[in-house]
Parts: structure tokens; C-alpha cells; sequence
């Protein structure tokens, strides 16, 4: 398989690197395909706890390869559109994923870089990164689910100040807007992110998976609908093993061993 987006292991976390750093890890097919393959084979994979997501060099991911869409034989409208279909595919399995997917935001995270960062379930920029939408200022919309988790994340009125003005958004103002889950020192935010993921691991998966699936859906979920998910979520965790041992370890008051 290409080694355009490279695999490195710590334990039980696994980290999937961009690695086109002289492209500042810009998306197309190639890298974009070899992404969803990895996410899957991370999501099927039980020795495989948490998902790091970084970037080669001094670019966390620079959104779309412009120059590659500008050459493409059906033109840019056609290189969006296969583009973005194999893009929210790896969206999708970052979102579906009942694991933690933490982004090591190491430098800019422009355009679908942007949208990549926001999918996963944490972000840890260093302290020089920067997030940029980046699209509207190229006469382009936002894809890779941005519209979806922007608001989320911040609010209506936050984000149509992102969309509307596209002013690059540094990592502790992103921390105080929400965007971001941790600030780290240059370097380290690969470190870090890897630390919080294993954090999370070292819990119950089976608890998150089902938590996150529902935080997932309370947006576009009438209330009735969802306190039934949450119920069937709770009992499912009631017949679990991890849930079981929970209510043991809560009951003998000790701390909780899950496998």
C-alpha cells in the first residue's frame, strides 16, 4: 500500500501520519483512499484502542491539492467530486469509529484539513498551529462534514463569523473558542494527543463507542427517539462485560478492570 499516510504504533494507539509534507500533506485521491483504508483497518483491528491523526513536516493537512483538481481531466468540478466522495468516507469511519480518534493538529489545518480535524473527537494543536476554513476565501463551500461540526462546536453565530471572514484562528484562540481540546508545546502535540488518546483506552471502549454514537445523533434526534437510543445504549452496556465489571468494581469500591 502507498506510504502516503504512514502507520506508527505506541501500545495500544495507533497514529496515521499525512505524509506529503512538500505538498504540506494537501488531499487527493491517492492520499485520501489510503486514509480510509487505514481508518477501517484501525476500526476492525481489537489490538487497536485509539486513532491519532497528524501531519508529515510542518503542515498538519493544507486542505485540497488545488494544483491536482486544476489539472484533472474533468476539470476542478469533477476532481470535487470524486475527491469529496472518498474524503467523507474517511469522515464517516472517523465519526463512526466506536473508539477515541484524537487530531494532532502539529501545524496548519487548512481547508479539508480543517474539516479532518474537526471530525475527529479531539483536537491538540501546538502552540504555534493554526486552524484556517480557508474555503470561502478561494470562492469554494466547505465539505468533509465542517459545516456539520463547526456549528456544533462553537455555535451558529461563531460560525458564520469563521465562514464569512475566514481569519486564521491560533491555537489558543481555539481553545477558548472550543476548537481545541489541548494546547501542547511545539513538538509535542503528537505526544500528547497519544497520551490522551491512551487515556480513553485504558477505559471502556464499549461504554464510549455507544456514548459517542449517541452525542453523535442528539443533534438531528427528536427527544422521545433518543431516550430510547440511550436505553437500549444503557442496557447494552448493562449485558456487557465492561459494564458489569463497572457496577462490581463500584460496589466493592475499587477501581475498574476492563478488557
Amino acid at each position: 500500500m502507498s506510504d502516503t499516510v504512514r502507520v506508527e504504533k505506541a501500545g495500544a494507539i495507533t497514529t496515521l501520519v499525512l505524509n506529503r509534507p512538500a505538498a504540506f500533506n494537501a488531499l487527493e485521491l491517492e492520499l485520501v483512499g489510503v486514509l480510509v483504508d487505514r481508518l477501517t483497518a484501525a476500526a476492525c483491528d481489537e489490538q487497536v484502542r485509539g486513532v491519532v491523526i497528524t501531519g508529515a513536516g510542518k503542515a498538519f493537512c493544507s486542505g485540497g491539492d488545488l494544483r491536482w483538481m486544476q489539472s484533472h481531466p474533468q476539470g476542478p468540478a469533477g476532481a470535487f467530486h470524486a475527491l469529496a466522495a472518498r474524503f467523507h468516507l474517511a469522515v464517516l469511519e472517523i465519526r463512526r469509529m466506536a473508539k477515541p480518534v484524537v487530531a494532532a493538529v502539529n501545524g496548519v489545518a487548512a481547508g479539508g484539513g480543517f474539516s479532518l480535524a474537526l471530525a475527529c473527537d479531539f483536537r491538540v494543536m501546538a502552540e504555534s498551529a493554526v486552524l484556517r476554513q480557508a474555503y470561502t476565501s478561494n470562492g469554494l463551500s466547505i465539505d468533509g462534514g465542517g459545516t456539520f461540526a463547526l456549528p456544533r462546536l462553537v455555535g451558529y453565530a461563531r460560525a458564520m463569523e469563521i465562514v464569512a471572514f475566514d481569519a486564521p484562528i491560533p491555537a489558543r484562540q481555539a481553545l477558548e473558542w472550543g476548537l481545541a481540546s489541548k494546547v501542547a508545546a511545539d513538538g509535542k502535540a503528537v505526544e500528547e494527543a497519544v497520551a490522551l488518546a491512551d487515556r480513553i483506552a485504558s477505559g471502556s471502549l464499549h461504554s464510549y463507542g455507544l456514548s459517542k454514537r449517541l452525542l453523535g445523533d442528539a443533534f438531528d434526534t427528536p427527544l422521545e427517539a433518543q431516550l430510547e437510543r440511550e436505553r437500549a445504549a444503557l442496557a447494552a452496556c448493562g449485558a456487557h462485560a465492561d459494564g458489569q465489571e463497572g457496577i462490581r468494581a463500584f460496589v466493592e469500591k475499587r477501581k475498574p478492570v476492563f478488557r
